[in-house]
């Protein structure tokens, strides 16, 4: 199997959580990934805001990679939040977004990849958006599909735009780490059963004490 490594390390677990306090600590860390990947013939999938596009792809083709015209197909695929984590609505639904990735890794299979590195960057949950609530049980029920498909995704996260307590639970559902450029084993993960037990114990107490 090819190389899979991050920020210098060698990496096995299949979902990263990644906080950057700056787009410059971000793009030092991830385009080494994505150059990797490409270098490999492995596909790679970067979902942005459609705000970053642009951006993105500038810092791509500073940072060595050809990212001209790679929006639809290829081994290097831009794509918006917009028909992935999000609807034509504007709305994210846990469970279509759990199918998408599942297909999206299947696909790449099919397509002869021996890997599809996936990132997404995640600050539409903060946006105030429908089914946004639904974010820390996609994080972790996505570690089952992406263990069973044996793929890497990195969900990056502006630390500026989280509490304590948000960025504790995020922690809790992924199995690694990427936090001031290093790649860490996760102490606080938390498997999938018990994480959504524990996210519906707190909807019943708080649905208890609106209901009060």
């Amino acid at each position: 199997m090819n190389e899979l490594s991050l920020a210098g390390t060698p990496i096995e677990h299949f979902h990263v959580c990644a906080f950057f306090d700056s787009r410059e600590q971000e793009y030092d860390v991830l385009i080494p990934f994505f150059k990797e990947a490409l270098d490999q013939g492995e596909k790679t999938i970067h979902i942005l805001n459609p705000a970053n596009m642009d951006d993105h792809r500038e810092r791509l083709i500073q940072g060595g990679i050809d990212a001209h015209g790679c929006e639809a197909c290829g081994q290097l695929e831009l794509q918006t939040w917009q028909g992935a984590y999000l609807d034509d609505n504007g709305a994210f639904n846990k469970d279509r977004m759990l199918v998408t990735l599942n297909a999206t890794c299947e696909a790449a299979a099919e397509a002869g990849y021996s890997r599809v590195r996936i990132m997404g960057n995640m600050d539409w949950a903060f946006d105030d958006r429908p089914g946004a609530q639904e974010i820390l049980a996609y994080e972790a029920e996505v570690n089952d599909v992406l263990s069973k498909n044996r793929q890497p995704a990195i969900c990056v996260y502006d630390t500026a735009k989280l509490s304590g307590s948000m960025m504790m639970d995020l922690l809790r559902t992924h199995p690694l780490t990427l936090i001031n450029g290093i790649v860490q084993e996760n102490p606080f993960y938390t498997p999938a059963a018990e994480m959504l037990q524990e996210l519906r114990s707190r909807d019943a107490k708080r649905s208890a004490t609106h209901a009060d």
